[in-house]
């Protein structure tokens, strides 16, 4: 070895002090980490809260939402579930989850230090019981979160929730989407009810608030597909599971930016859009989805997006055994939040 590069780096290294890092990316997040102290928090104490950020319970309470940039949302609710339930505890799980972060590597940023980002709790409803009002509750808090200016992180909950998220967040304007899934989720009603898990972004687009060709889902597959007509009928762009491996990665990435080009988007990743190998804590499991790595990919190369709001959704713990789903799913959030934060900075690189 190069002595003299040893003795370069004893003199750097053998007596730095914790969080003592040159690199100026690493010095934020070490700063943050360490907070001017010689240890870390232990990631077993305290509260848990998505990804580790503040608690800001009574941000809700004010009309600028506490001045966040960035709010996390829990919406416990999976009334609109057609196969098993549980979905409703995915925020609990979710938030259990330690050690994501907090410097995100690919896109060279620290999220939490970056801008001001809370876990503000979780959506108040009124009843545990009726669908329709729970999502009344889900459009009415989101929409004080639109009009305070600040970007919602949703976890679910099942996928129902994205509707009345989209009615608040799309008010203005149709709003554009990437949604990663296993199904399109643009059924028809059924047993009386159009605002089933099933069915969110027919009732989206609908509803006037996404433009459904500005839309792009990916990972479907299953034996639902003639429950999709919606999806063609409306101008989507499909991508199944089994085209990802011929088409590529880079290849879906660059459609991705051409059908949703430069308007705001949302991002709404479900957790069954994963291999139940990955991911088998989900109420409706599909064989032959995607893996977690080309899952991060695919929200990596959402970079350049102007993303306004995002959701990861039908986390159903009881079914988790290992807590693989869990992590996958904090692992989604934290890559989703990144975007987010990207968009809020402006430092989004197109891919």
């Amino acid at each position: 070895m190069d002595r003299k590069k040893l003795e370069k780096l004893r003199a750097q290294y053998a007596a730095a002090a914790p969080g003592d890092v040159r690199d100026p990316e690493f010095k934020r997040a070490t700063e943050m980490v360490y907070a001017g102290t010689d240890r870390r928090p232990k990631p077993y104490e305290g509260v848990s809260t998505f990804l580790g950020a503040p608690l800001r319970t009574h941000a809700r309470e004010a009309a600028d939402f506490g001045g966040l940039d960035i709010a996390l949302v829990g919406v416990p609710m999976d009334l609109g579930v057609t196969n098993r339930a549980g979905a409703r505890l995915g925020p609990r799980a979710v938030r259990g989850i330690e050690r994501i972060g907090p410097y995100h590597h690919v896109h060279r940023t620290v999220p939490l230090a970056e801008v001001k980002v809370a876990d503000v709790g979780d959506v108040p409803f009124r009843s545990r019981f009726s669908l329709s009002d729970s999502h009344a509750d889900i459009e009415t808090y989101f929409t004080a979160i639109a009009a305070a200016g600040v970007a919602p992180i949703s976890v679910g909950g099942d996928h129902s929730i994205s509707c009345p998220i989209l009615k608040a967040l799309g008010a203005g304007r149709p709003v554009g989407m990437v949604h990663i899934d296993a199904h399109c989720d643009t059924g028809g009603p059924f047993e009386g009810e159009k605002f089933h898990h099933g069915g969110p972004f027919r009732q989206a687009v609908l509803a006037g608030v996404l433009d459904p060709e500005r839309t792009v889902q990916i990972g479907i597959r299953g034996g639902a597909e003639y429950l999709w007509e919606f999806s063609y009928a409306s101008g989507m762009t499909v991508i199944h599971a089994e085209e990802i491996a011929t088409l590529g990665l880079p290849r879906i990435i660059r459609t991705i930016h051409k059908v949703v080009g430069d308007g705001p988007t949302y991002l709404s990743f479900d957790i069954d859009s994963l291999d139940p190998a990955f991911a088998p804590g989900t109420g409706t499991p599909e064989v032959g989805g995607l893996s977690t790595r080309e899952a991060i990919e695919l929200i990596r190369g959402c970079a350049g997006l102007e993303i306004i709001g995002g959701d990861v959704v039908e986390v159903a713990p009881q079914y988790d055994a290992t807590t693989n789903t869990a992590q996958a799913a904090a692992q989604m959030l934290f890559e989703i939040l990144t975007l987010m934060v990207l968009t809020r900075t402006k430092g989004a690189r197109k891919t």
